[in-house]
Formats: C-alpha cells, structure tokens, sequence
C-alpha cells in the first residue's frame, strides 16, 4: 500500500511544480478573469493552459476517475484561439475564449469524441451535430477539452445506483476525502473542477444532479430555468425537468459560463417559449440566421 501512495504524493508534487510552468503564471485554480488577463498580457497562451490540464489529468485521473474521455484535437483548438487572439484587431476576445471546458459525456459534440451517459450500449456514438449548448461554447471560442464521468444513464438505470459510477468511467472519488460520496449524477464535472482537471465544466441536473455534487465537492454549480439553456442534443430524462449548467471554482466563473450557453434553440422550442422572458431578446433571431448558414 505504501508504493502506491508514494507514487501519488510523487505525481502531485509534479502537478504542483507545472502549475506554475507557463512563464510563472499561476495556473492551479486560475480564475476566468486572470486566464484572460494572462492571455492578454503574453504571460500564458491556450496552449500552455491545455497543455496543463492535459498534465493534470494525467496525473489524476487514475486516482479521481473524473474524465472519461480528453479530445485528441484539444490543443489544436487552442492553437487556433492563440491564432485568432493574435490576429485580433483589439487583441482581446471574450470572456471564454481559448478557455478548456470539460463537457459531462451526456452532452453531444461533433467531433470524434464519444457520447455515452458513461455507458457501454453507446459506445462509438459519435454525435453529427454538437448540442445547442456545445455550439455557443464553440461560438464563445471555448476549447472542448473533454468528457467527464458521471452516473451511468445519469443514475436513472437503477434504483440502487452509486453515486459517481459507470461503466465506462468506474469510481469517481471526491478530491478532498477519497472515501466519502462524490454525489451524482454531475460527479466528473465537479471533481474535475475542484481538483483543476479543467478550467471550467458543464453538467445536467434533472433531479439534484448539479447542486449535490458541486456541495460535496467544494465547487459552484447552478442548476438554470428549465428552457433557459438548450438541451437539444443532451441525453434525455425528462423534458419537465432537465436543464444544463454550470460547474466552476468561482460564482464569477459559473456565471462566464452561463452567460455564454444561455440563448434560443428552436430545436428545444417548447421549453425555449416557456423561459422566453428570461432569454436575451437580441438573441433568438440572430441565432437562427446563424445556424441556417452553418
């Protein structure tokens, strides 16, 4: 038992002495705030942002079970943002740009990442679009780093399921205490969050599955109006009561996130209507336009 925790304490310092590998810039629990302002400042890139996580994950995640999948094209997306951010005219760009967000493997993306719900039975579902809330990340600039671990079938496939486990993922354990509860279903995303495995993290809630385990990991989740965020291409549970958000270190960091997924998809119509007060007015018709030219 002893080589094992060795080794752990070994890959931790590792971990501790890269977080300060992009040209002194403190990466560990960076905020968006100071991401951006490294960006701007010349002090870190995407790349070394990605590059960190990736590390991190390494390192981790034999140990935590929080990813279940890294995106093989994930730093050359951030090349493109570091591309695009130099050729910027103000040389800024917004609050999300060239930023990792580790994605709950219930959410589609149209790439050659899998979508699962932590499942076997989906395995090689490869989605042919990215859902309505992955599309405004991408519009935002946000690099797809990944998919997280969660419950399997987001803890619907038993009625004696355990929390943080699936098929494809195994046991999701909470950074702070290994043997206490990590909660579900969102499990991967907020460990990932608190153990800086990415910048910032999507989750679905139907019933607890964001505000539970955000508590039991230390993290910030918020659990939006159903209909304020697309869950078109999400894996379902129930139209009355699902909703995608946020998972972050920081209330300021959550709110980064949602301000970019929150917005008019006609392909969740119905509860779009429902929650239209709420929606940017702006918003609805320039995204349609949009996506009929996409």
């Amino acid at each position: 038992m002893a080589r094992p925790l060795l080794a752990v304490a070994a890959a931790l310092m590792l971990l501790l002495f890269a977080a300060a590998g992009a040209h002194g810039f403190e990466i560990e629990e960076a905020t968006v705030a100071s991401i951006q302002l490294g960006f701007n400042n010349g002090s870190l890139t995407s790349v070394d942002l990605v590059r960190f996580y990736l590390d991190r994950i390494r390192g981790l995640n034999p140990l935590l079970r929080a990813v279940i999948e890294v995106n093989p094209g994930t730093v050359q997306q951030a090349a493109r943002a570091d591309a695009e951010r130099r050729s910027s005219s103000s040389g800024k760009c917004g609050a999300l740009h060239g930023v990792p967000v580790l994605l709950k493997d219930n959410i589609a993306t149209r790439d050659t990442l899998n979508t699962t719900a932590g499942s076997f039975a989906l395995l090689g579902s490869v989605a042919r679009r990215d859902a309505g809330v992955v599309r405004r990340l991408r519009r935002a600039g946000a690099v797809v780093l990944g998919k997280a671990n969660m419950d399997e079938w987001a803890n619907f496939c038993s009625l004696a399921g355990t929390d943080g486990w699936s098929a494809r993922g195994g046991q999701a354990r909470n950074p702070y205490v290994l043997s206490a509860s990590p909660c579900g279903s969102s499990t991967g995303s907020t460990i990932a969050a608190a153990a800086s495995m990415a910048a910032v993290t999507l989750g679905t809630e139907t019933d607890g599955s964001i505000l539970c385990p955000a508590s039991l990991n230390s993290v910030v989740g918020i659990k939006p109006t159903v209909g304020l965020t697309s869950r078109a291409g999400v894996v379902p549970i129930t139209p009355r009561q699902d909703t995608i958000g946020p998972i972050c270190r920081t209330v300021t960091d959550a709110v980064h996130v949602l301000d970019a997924i929150v917005g008019y998809d006609e392909l969740d119509g119905a509860a779009m209507s429902a929650a239209s007060k709420y929606i940017p007015h702006e918003d609805r018709w320039t995204k349609r336009e949009e996506d009929r030219r996409s």
